[in-house]
């Protein structure tokens, strides 16, 4: 159903780095690169996730409520690609664990701010 996810960035030549290092510990690499617009993903087939500065011009901000999640098969990939995130400066928004029966995923900000999870199910 999700074709991609775009995440704002003011600074798409750090974000890109981020996304790189961290996107790259799951085996998925850049699949799209604009001036503005930096994608990673598997195939056009499958989803995509991208950051990009604004269209209109003015600044990123945070969506309140927004979040994106990145689905894993393991619970020690969970464990690693958060650890990965804090590592490349990403902020704890709740360390990795069960949440729930059978649902396992660890929370962070990126460098903007943008809220991600890793998780899997069946974990936990």
């Amino acid at each position: 159903m999700i074709g991609y996810a775009t995440l704002g960035t003011n600074e798409i030549e750090t974000a890109a780095a981020f996304y790189d290092a961290l996107l790259g510990e799951m085996g998925v690499g850049r699949m799209m690169e604009l001036d503005n617009m930096v994608g990673w993903g598997t195939g056009f087939e499958r989803p995509m996730v991208a950051v990009i500065k604004p269209y209109d011009g003015q600044a990123a901000t945070v969506g309140n409520g927004t979040m994106i999640a990145l689905q894993l098969e393991k619970p020690e990939q969970v464990d690693a690609l958060h650890a990965k995130a804090l590592e490349l400066g990403a902020a704890d928004e709740g360390a990795p664990g069960p949440r729930g029966p059978g649902f396992y995923c660890g929370y962070f900000r990126d460098l903007d701010g943008n809220k991600l999870n890793f998780f899997c199910m069946g974990g936990g």
